[in-house]
């Protein structure tokens, strides 16, 4: 007997066939002839060598060996019908995939999704998340929200406003700090910043023209791994401000009152071909909806 499996057909044949104990049942639920279901039976009981089913004039019946293989059988259709049923919307639901940065996920999409569903309960979701630019490449998603820089997004990305890094801390670490606060007031606590970032605590200490610059003390991938350090009480942070927002406004964190920086990074929304347009455009203005500027964070 050859070792490679016997085509998927044969198995479903039987699996329909033991099921019914009828061929013609077997081949309605399939879509195929009665005397294809037989053929692709008797195909498998040559490839395994063995009889699974004894046929008389009106009636089928499972033999001790097709017994034995039902349950197995079923076990691995339910599982392939399971797997399949993952990427398929369930009944006339569209099914919209977002490829986001896994930031934007955690701290802006997630805390105001139970409103987006509320709004649209025709749409499914699939989450995609990411952490650098070149993780895009291999999505099919409908909409893209990335992270980097104007020549790194790619074209047709569009930058999401505001766009600024600012410094942030616990509401215990924060209301330790002098006031008013200087830059060179933070010297003495762990200093947080995301890789990547064009625009850190050495350029910005540079920039403020400090005699001793700064230099961070946590380096981490995301800006999302920033904010959470930030919220234990780990250090101050230098992050962007689309990832703060929710946190400041549950007074998990304080916003340091220091100059917004500019950007030199940011999370830019591409929009990409799609046969679901109209859904495509309802998240659209649903996020950008969540993401305009906020009085919290005005400055």
């Amino acid at each position: 007997m050859s070792k490679s499996l016997p085509p998927l057909t044969w198995f479903r044949a039987f699996e329909a066939a033991a099921r019914h104990l009828s061929f013609t049942l077997a081949a309605d639920e399939l879509g195929f002839t009665q005397s294809a279901i037989s053929q692709h039976v008797r195909a498998l009981e040559d490839r395994l060598g063995c009889q699974l089913f004894v046929r008389a004039n009106r009636s089928l019946q499972l033999t001790d060996a097709g017994r034995l293989l039902v349950p197995d059988v079923t076990a691995a259709m339910g599982l392939l019908t399971q797997a399949v049923r993952r990427f398929i919307p369930d009944g006339d639901r569209a099914k919209l995939t977002i490829a986001t940065s896994a930031s934007i996920a955690h701290f802006v999409i997630a805390p105001h999704m139970a409103a987006f569903t509320a709004r649209h309960p025709d749409i499914a979701l699939q989450l995609i998340t990411t952490i650098w630019p070149d993780d895009f490449a291999a999505s099919t998603a409908d909409i893209e929200i990335r992270f980097g820089a104007p020549g790194v997004v790619g074209a047709g990305a569009s930058l999401l406003e505001p766009s600024y890094l600012h410094i942030v801390a616990a509401p215990e670490v924060a209301g330790a700090l002098p006031a008013p606060v200087r830059l060179t007031d933070l010297r003495a606590l762990p200093l947080i910043q995301a890789v990547g970032l064009s625009t850190g605590w050495t350029a910005l200490s540079r920039r403020q023209k400090l005699s001793d610059t700064l230099e961070a003390d946590l380096y981490v991938d995301t800006h999302g791994m920033a904010v959470d350090l930030a919220i234990a009480g780990a250090g101050v942070a230098l992050t962007h401000c689309q990832i703060t927002r929710n946190a400041i406004q549950r007074g998990e964190l304080c916003e340091i009152a220091l100059p917004h920086v500019p950007a030199e990074e940011g999370y830019y929304v591409a929009l990409k071909a799609t046969a679901l347009p109209e859904q495509q455009q309802q998240f659209i203005d649903w996020f950008l909806d969540v993401t305009k500027p906020s009085p919290v964070l005005g400055g």
